[in-house]
């Protein structure tokens, strides 16, 4: 491995722990972002010639902090000074409480602390995406722009303005108590979660565009699970991210159109993925402390051991579903679940289960394709037409609307074909 390539993994793994320390000396986001910047390009000057240092972590912490200190004095002499002596012990003050704080026991409250200030209550999900992405990645704002497909400008701005509320909410950087950091990990993954689904939902032309995002949400997830290894849903998240992101090189076809789950080359899936995937949700389990994201966990587990479509046990999938409807009800749970009812029990059982959420998913995409496709299993053509209709009306993207023209397609030459049999 050359130097450019082991120094920009080491200071990409070491990040979050260096910024969250940073951050809780300075208690100040851009002030630690400007301290780890200046130790990286000091680690680009001097490792190369000394090597790697034991810990790259905490070098980068005690450089960034050395630097902080300098930044702090230069601003210092560029004020009006006050009288010398006082001067002197404000800022003899000022490093001593900073290297209290230099403390190893901290470090996982520090990344956690840094993963909290990004997904604060105070922002959008927008805007808590691109913080992350930017403080606790170090993605450049010009590969954040590129994923969500807007200007630097306009993702500068977004970034800045939520920086500016972080300051205005004056968050606390204390250690956590044992409730808070409960609280604080919740948000967290659903934080990391959300990355990951910008990336996985994206289709047809920004697909390979978005996929990093999903691609970093695992290395989040990654992370957290290092910083809580015994907690079940946490083990959770990282096996959905990992068994989603598996079937990526399958989901779309050379058009950049989305293939469906049933039709997709099962063997493009990434099997290194999917078994760590699995290894993770069967750990999760025994702990016998479910939660949503194990139980969405199992169910993508289930599609991932079947080899082929057939050999898909939906009868499970079926109760994974229910079950997920009771600890998160949602009309958007209750939807997935009719795919596998409709295996089970037959379109028409599925059909009756989503019926009273027309109301509440009325500008869902996805309710009108699916009730589409149940309808047309049950030969009910010109409801299915309408229902696809709605669906192309309120696509996302060109590949959605296409697919649901593919089903129309399909469609006309179904009763194409009955009517020329008819006519015989």
């Amino acid at each position: 491995m050359s130097d450019a390539a082991w120094i920009d993994a080491a200071l990409t793994s070491a990040r979050p722990q260096a910024v969250g320390a940073l951050l809780r000396y300075f208690r100040d986001l851009d002030a630690a972002e400007e301290a780890f910047q200046n130790a990286c390009l000091r680690a680009l000057k001097s490792w190369p010639q000394n090597g790697p240092p034991r810990d790259p972590a905490a070098w980068l912490i005690m450089v960034g902090r050395n630097a902080g200190i300098d930044a702090v004095r230069r601003v210092r002499r560029e004020q009006p000074l006050p009288e010398a002596d006082d001067a002197i012990s404000d800022l003899d003050d000022a490093e001593s409480a900073l290297a209290e704080r230099l403390d190893g026991s901290h470090y996982r409250d520090d990344i956690l602390r840094l993963l909290f200030i990004c997904c604060h209550k105070e922002l959008p999900a927008t805007q808590q995406i691109a913080l992350a992405l930017r403080v606790v990645s170090g993605l450049t704002v010009k590969q954040i722009a590129r994923a969500f497909l807007v200007s630097e400008a306009a993702m500068e701005q977004r970034i800045t303005r939520a920086k500016s509320r972080i300051a205005q909410a004056d968050v606390p950087f204390e250690t956590p108590g044992a409730v808070e950091r409960s609280e604080r990990l919740t948000a967290v993954a659903a934080m990391i979660y959300l990355i990951f689904n910008e990336g996985y939902s994206a289709s047809g032309e920004t697909a390979e565009l978005r996929q990093p995002l999903s691609e970093e949400a695992i290395r989040l997830a990654r992370l957290l699970l290092r910083l809580f290894p015994s907690e079940p849903e946490i083990m959770g998240l990282t096996a959905l991210l990992l068994l989603q992101h598996a079937r990526s090189a399958a989901r779309f076809d050379a058009e950049g159109l989305p293939i469906l789950l049933e039709d997709q080359d099962r063997t493009l899936w990434n099997q290194p993925l999917i078994a760590e995937g699995l290894a993770l949700i069967d750990k999760a389990m025994r702990h016998r402390r479910s939660g949503p994201y194990q139980i969405q966990a199992a169910v993508a587990a289930l599609h991932a051991r079947a080899a082929r479509p057939e050999d898909t046990d939906w009868t499970q999938i079926d109760l994974l579903y229910g079950a997920l409807e009771v600890v998160q009800p949602s009309p958007v749970v209750t939807l997935n679940r009719a795919v596998a009812v409709s295996k089970v029990r037959g379109a028409q059982a599925a059909l009756d289960l989503i019926a009273p959420l027309e109301t509440r998913l009325s500008n869902y995409f996805y309710f009108f394709g699916v009730r589409g496709a149940l309808l047309m299993q049950l030969g009910r053509n010109d409801e299915a037409r309408t229902a696809f209709d709605r669906a192309i009306a309120l696509a996302h993207s060109s590949a959605e609307a296409a697919h649901i023209r593919m089903q129309l397609d399909r469609l006309m030459r179904d009763s194409a074909t009955a009517q020329t049999r008819s006519g015989r």
